[in-house]
């Protein structure tokens, strides 16, 4: 092939290749907003999980999935994991949240590792509260690369019309809702 042949396929190449770019940036949601704050001693309690997109360490839970969080003196929030196996055996993980940022800040790290690896930065998973009704009874929870959703209520079963309009809002923050799983009650 003739080198300005090549130069010239080459140039359309680098042109494609841009304007694919392009529109993939604009394609990409905007950064992942949460809500303005979080009253933390309100939020404390039990929580059952409705859906989640699937992830690896929940990938042995078949249902009855919950959430315990309570408050403990240093200001850490006590978490505590529990869903039950496929084999019907109840599973449980306690892990440690703490809330990045002033006290009503609805960011937070949550690690589930020993607590003698806590200075290890890997071990720490953001949890962001993206999404609450009013009567803290129905949240969302991700992180900023909507990798991970889970939604969350304070009773195992949710009004759909309420469901319906926390899936509008979500899709309006860029989560695919296809990829969400209704956990099993």
């Amino acid at each position: 092939m003739p080198a300005p042949l090549r130069i010239v396929l080459a140039g359309l190449l680098l042109i494609i290749d841009g304007s694919s770019s392009a529109t993939a940036a604009q394609m990409a949601p905007a950064p992942l907003g949460t809500i303005p704050h979080l009253d933390v001693p309100r939020y404390m309690g039990v929580w059952y999980e409705v859906a989640k997109y699937p992830n690896r360490f929940q990938a042995g839970c078949a249902g009855e999935t919950s959430a315990t969080y309570s408050l403990q003196a240093n200001g850490t929030v006590k978490v505590v994991n529990r869903c039950k196996r496929t084999g019907g055996k109840m599973d449980e993980a306690v892990g440690v949240a703490r809330q990045i940022g002033g006290p009503t800040s609805p960011k937070l790290k949550v690690r589930f590792a020993p607590w003698w690896l806590s200075w290890v930065p890997a071990v720490w998973g953001d949890y962001w509260v993206i999404d609450l009704d009013p009567g803290y009874r129905l949240v969302a929870i991700s992180e900023p690369r909507r990798k991970y959703l889970w939604v969350l209520s304070r009773t195992p079963t949710v009004a759909p019309a309420a469901y319906q309009a926390l899936l509008s809002r979500l899709q309006t923050q860029g989560f695919d809702l296809a990829k969400l799983e209704i956990t099993k009650q």
